[in-house]
Parts: C-alpha cells; sequence; structure tokens
C-alpha cells in the first residue's frame, strides 16, 4: 500500500511538470529535456558498471550527450540555424578519438555507452522540440500533438499493465520481461487507440487516420523501448535504470517508451507533409 501511494504521489507530479512544462512553453520543456538528457545519459553510463569507467569516461560521455541536446534544442527553438546541426557529426567521431586514446576500454565498449545514449535518450528529447514547428512536422504542430503523444504513451502502459495483472496469460517476451503479457499488450492497443479515436472527433487539427496511424505507431514502437530497456537492465543486472522518482526507478524507466516511439512518430509527421 505505502509502495502505491509513493507511485502515485510522485507519478503526479511527473505528469504535472511533463504536461505543465509542454502547455507553458518550448523554451521550459527544453529545459526539462535537458535535465532528462544529464541524469538519463548518466543512467546509460551506469548499466555499463562492469566496465569500471573512470570519473573523465563518465564526464566525456556526458558533456557528448548535452552539447549534442543543446545543438538540437537550439535548432528546434530558432536559436541557432539548421546548418549547425552539422556539428552533431562530431558527437559520432568522438567515440572513436576516445578509443583511440584509452588504455582501459575498447572502442566497442565505448561506442555502447556513447551510441546509446546519443540514439535512445538525446536524439528523441531533441525531436521532440520539433514538435511545435509548423515548418517541420504540418499543421498539427504545437503542445497538443506532443501532448497527444505522450498521453497514449501512457494510456498504453497503464493498461497492458492493468489487462495484463487481470488476464495475462501468455508472455510476450519472457527472455527479457517475464511478466509482460500478449493480452496486456493487446488491452494496451485497444485503449489507446480507443483514446486517439475520441481524441480525433474532438479537435479539428487531427482526423481519425493520422490518430490511428500515431497510436498504431506509438504502441508498436513504445513497446519495443521498453522490451530494450528491460534487455539492458537485465544484462546490467539491475531492477531500475535508477532512483530519480520513486517507486517508478530512474530516467530510462520513465522514458523508455517514449524515446523509442517519438523518432517514429516525427518520421510519419515528416512523411504526410
Amino acid at each position: 500500500m505505502k509502495n502505491l501511494l509513493t507511485r502515485t504521489f510522485f507519478g503526479l507530479i511527473f505528469a504535472v511538470i511533463m504536461i505543465g512544462s509542454i502547455l507553458y512553453s518550448p523554451l521550459l520543456f527544453a529545459f526539462v529535456m535537458l535535465i532528462v538528457c544529464t541524469i538519463g545519459s548518466g543512467e546509460v553510463t551506469k548499466l555499463h558498471k562492469k566496465l569500471k569507467f573512470k570519473y573523465l569516461d563518465k564526464f566525456l560521455f556526458r558533456i557528448v550527450s548535452v552539447f549534442s541536446y543543446l545543438i538540437l534544442a537550439s535548432v528546434a527553438l530558432g536559436y541557432a540555424e539548421p546548418k549547425m546541426l552539422v556539428f552533431l557529426l562530431a558527437a559520432f567521431l568522438i567515440p572513436f578519438l576516445h578509443g583511440l586514446f584509452s588504455k582501459r576500454h575498447t572502442f566497442p565498449q565505448l561506442a555502447a555507452v556513447y551510441f546509446t545514449s546519443l540514439l535512445f535518450v538525446v536524439f528523441p528529447s531533441g525531436l521532440m522540440l520539433f514538435f511545435f514547428d509548423k515548418n517541420i512536422v504540418g499543421e498539427m504542430a504545437g503542445p497538443f500533438l506532443l501532448l497527444m503523444v505522450i498521453v497514449l504513451i501512457w494510456i498504453n502502459d497503464t493498461f497492458a499493465y492493468l489487462v495484463g495483472v487481470k488476464f495475462g496469460k501468455h508472455r510476450l517476451f519472457q527472455r527479457i520481461s517475464p511478466k509482460k503479457s500478449w493480452e496486456g499488450s493487446f488491452g494496451g492497443l485497444f485503449f489507446a487507440l480507443l483514446t486517439a479515436w475520441i481524441l480525433s472527433q474532438n479537435v479539428d487539427w487531427l482526423n481519425v487516420t493520422d490518430a490511428v496511424i500515431i497510436a498504431l505507431t506509438v504502441v508498436l514502437f513504445g513497446s519495443l523501448g521498453d522490451l530494450i530497456e528491460s534487455m539492458l537492465k537485465r544484462e546490467a543486472n539491475v531492477k531500475d535504470s535508477g532512483n530519480i522518482l520513486p517507486g517508478h526507478g530512474g530516467v530510462l524507466d520513465r522514458f523508455d517508451a517514449t524515446f523509442f516511439a517519438v523518432p517514429f512518430v516525427f518520421i510519419y509527421l515528416i512523411m504526410i507533409q
């Protein structure tokens, strides 16, 4: 009971921060995601704790992540020209340089941390800021588009858990996540689609087709993101990626589905432009 209350309390705080920052201004949301990136990149390093990275290694990992995110955020918010994105190439070259001079770790070991942090944390965080830009994602752009994606992820996660607990009998991916079931997955999908359909009937900026496809994308790739993070935790032999949110775990535990779903939703939005 105590754990449920703790989880509910901090879950509400998390929801208020996310929803409030999205609705208040893109700049505030960008700051929130900067914190998420900083903490998340640190959690990626912890998931590779067996490699016993020194302080300098951890510092470089985090600097590259923050640097990359700030470039994406600056372009997305209009503070920098799109050509500045070329500097992101440096983020992909640094692992090679680090591997060249490191005497303790091989390039594959270092690349695993750098690229996981960049691809699984930093880029999705930066892409979310482009959801505010009509020139990039079209007429649907704005805080409510991003909010819809995040709410659909929460709906899918919540009802996948509830339906799975009640009716789950067939394991979805037992080797990676023994508790997830096919019944729960279909339950999450149903309620995500229902939410998307209801939303499309009540706003003028979203049609049924786009709503359904976005919901399907969120459920499919969000579920994959959840499984991928479970894989990383299983390989690291840890229950949670961190403890920043009591009852919920770390940043990766809360954003795993979001981080993996957002790029694919972004791709769809670009395609229908």
